[in-house]
């Protein structure tokens, strides 16, 4: 009998977040590794709950179960924290009893989800792999949903400090984050910094004169300004569109926000206010990401201030594979920074210098398009260098096999890179 591999997630793919997407490349592989790979996961759509998914299929070798109650929107903190209960609770008691059971590996997704996972460790006496894809009660505390010596963050950083002794192995995303990791437990040496990979199969770099999505909304001779994902408070965009409202006259500006979250609100208003120059769409399905990450001349990624360390924007990778520029709005020390710096990919915007975002958007508007498309080329080979997806699952793949029994018959797929020892 193959040995069982499970992941806990409220969300997974069709569902278009992020996290889902990620975990369904890390299911497959290991799926396709010799592993009967489980996944329990919501029955309905993170962003908009009404959307229902079956009970049970089968996605690319992996078993998906999607578990009832488990999302009731995001209409506030107190239902999604409810949901979020329904969805553990729901998850822990299968996984007591799944048989066969040699691992599992939890995300963030719930924030909470570590403690189950930690707790069905602990029952069935099988490693637990942890990755970190963002980090609370740190991020709802510099957002000021709690305070940072409340109840509800004490009991969560014990909820962290269980999964983060109890975890085999624990993956976090960027060198920042590893820092306040190990500020919360002593645990380098179990600790990997493993980017995120893009989604080379769902992102390519489409031309302009033969893509449907800008032949769609984008009027001819424009220039389009893009972001593209979750519009939160962890990613102000309130400086750029400040700076874009008084370029609203540029007859060649176009800015397009795609996506949903809390922060399409402020998108609204603005083109409420008049700023017909500014587009918002909602999220795209996957198999037209392609075309609309494509229909960018530059793409925008924002990351606030105080969320260095915490949340790590993923839309930068999908930038890259799509071979387009970037303007960062945020940090100067941020995962995002060093790419851009080290690459020449693009400019960065501190949040608040509205004068200086004004100033970066003229001067994105007056660089030639062979010069963007340098610049975006450049993204597209570092991608294909240490940042491609075959890589970095492979490596990924390794870290969640480590420690675990070899299945009947093991095969690596041609071409994917194991980690190096020790790495």
């Amino acid at each position: 009998m193959k040995p069982v591999f499970l992941i806990i997630s409220q969300v997974y793919v069709p569902d278009p977040a992020a996290v889902g997407q990620y975990l369904a490349d890390a299911a497959a592989e290991m799926a396709r590794r010799g592993y009967r790979t489980i996944v329990y996961t919501s029955c309905n759509g993170y962003e908009d709950s009404a959307t229902v998914y079956p009970r049970r299929e089968v996605i690319d070798g992996v078993e998906v179960r999607r578990l009832p109650f488990s999302s009731f929107g995001k209409g506030s903190v107190k239902v999604r924290l409810i949901a979020q209960i329904i969805f553990l609770l729901q998850a822990m008691f299968r996984g007591m009893f799944i048989p066969g059971l040699k691992g599992l590996m939890v995300s963030t997704s719930p924030p909470a989800c570590g403690i189950g996972g930690a707790i069905v460790s602990l029952v069935r006496r099988v490693p637990v792999k942890f990755w970190v894809m963002d980090l609370n009660p740190d991020q709802l505390v510099v957002m000021k949903v709690v305070g940072p010596k409340s109840f509800a963050v004490r009991l969560f950083d014990l909820f962290n400090l269980a999964i983060l002794k109890r975890a085999s192995e624990i993956v976090v995303l960027d060198r920042f984050m590893a820092d306040r990791v190990q500020r919360k437990a002593e645990v380098a040496h179990k600790l990997q910094v493993l980017p995120p990979w893009p989604q080379e199969g769902i992102v390519q770099s489409i031309p302009h004169d033969s893509n449907p999505f800008r032949q769609k909304h984008v009027l001819p001779g424009k220039f389009v300004l893009m972001y593209s994902g979750n519009h939160t408070p962890a990613n102000p965009l309130t400086t750029l569109l400040a700076a874009a409202q008084r370029l609203q006259g540029h007859p060649r500006l176009q800015v397009m926000c795609i996506g949903g979250g809390q922060g399409k609100k402020e998108v609204a208003d603005c083109i409420a206010a008049g700023a017909s120059h500014i587009v918002s769409l909602p999220y795209q399905p996957l198999d037209q990401i392609k075309y609309s990450l494509s229909a960018a001349d530059v793409h925008v990624v924002a990351m606030g201030d105080n969320m260095v360390g915490i949340v790590h924007p993923c839309k930068v990778y999908g930038a890259m594979a799509a071979a387009r520029p970037m303007l960062l709005l945020g940090p100067a020390q941020c995962h995002i920074s060093d790419l851009i710096e080290q690459h020449k990919l693009g400019w960065r915007v501190s949040h608040g210098d509205v004068d200086g975002a004004e100033r970066v958007l003229r001067t994105m508007l007056d660089t030639p398009a062979e010069e963007l498309q340098v610049m975006g080329q450049r993204a597209a080979a570092v991608v294909a260098g240490g940042l491609n997806k075959n890589h970095l699952l492979g490596q990924f793949c390794d870290v969640l096999q480590r420690g675990l029994p070899a299945p009947p018959s093991p095969a690596r797929r041609p071409g994917l890179q194991a980690a190096a020892p020790g790495a």
